[in-house]
């Protein structure tokens, strides 16, 4: 073995920056999230920015005027005895928690998240959720949800399906004046009509809009019209 064999690991001072750089990135991401913690615990408001998008898990966030729409809607309605489902569209989540926390603790809806990311476990409504599996969740949320949104994280036809199944199955059954509401992409048009045709959802005019902008047309697909939209008229 020869003496530089043994000469310590050096690396060069643009590499060091770059590392640098990436740790105080980190330690202030931590911070943020650390941060968010204690707000949830607290029930004070709540910003989507300790939670950075992760685009390989095709996570994109609405923006906030769209999130605050979407909850506004699933909130109508909604009594003390309502449960509200979010389904892989944790802005929403965050927009509900936000809004119900002005609203007088007994006279609340409960709230739900299924979401496949775990930093949200920081909320105590949070669920770990894989749409690969989608019954594998407690028993006792089967029939469980009365208002819902769902945004299935990829545009294939597998994962809308599965979420889709996920959907059906957290519904309460037969319930009158239930609020659904499917956002996903308008190339998703005709299996999202046919996957929730029992439930008479429709393609609706309003289109939702996400924080760091979408290449994708994206629609807003429900059960009933409101200020916010009205069923599209079919050509």
């Amino acid at each position: 073995m020869s003496d530089s064999d043994d000469e310590p690991l050096t690396l060069s001072s643009h590499a060091l920056a770059a590392l640098a750089e990436f740790n105080a990135e980190k330690e202030e991401h931590q911070s943020k999230f650390d941060k968010l913690q204690a707000e949830a615990e607290a029930n004070g408001p709540i910003s989507m920015d300790a939670f950075t998008e992760d685009w390989n898990e095709s996570q994109f966030w609405y923006s906030d005027q769209t999130a605050n729409l979407l909850a506004t809607r699933l909130l109508e309605k909604a009594t003390p005895e309502s449960t509200i489902g979010v389904v892989s569209a944790p802005s929403v989540f965050v927009a509900l928690k936000n809004i119900v926390r002005h609203i007088q603790a007994d006279a609340r809806p409960k709230l739900l998240l299924l979401e496949h990311d775990d930093r949200f476990g920081v909320f105590s409504e949070y669920q770990f959720y894989d749409f690969n599996q989608p019954f594998k969740l407690p028993a006792q949320l089967k029939g469980s949800v009365d208002h819902i949104i769902c945004d299935p994280p990829f545009l294939s036809e597998d994962c809308q399906t599965k979420a889709a199944l996920t959907t059906r199955w957290l519904l309460k059954p037969n319930l009158p004046h239930q609020r659904i509401i499917v956002c996903t992409g308008e190339r998703m048009e005709n299996l999202i009509v046919k996957l929730y045709k029992s439930l008479d959802v429709k393609t609706t005019t309003f289109e939702p809009h996400h924080a760091r902008g979408l290449s994708n047309e994206f629609y807003c697909y429900s059960n009933f019209e409101c200020e916010d939209w009205k069923w599209r008229v079919e050509a």
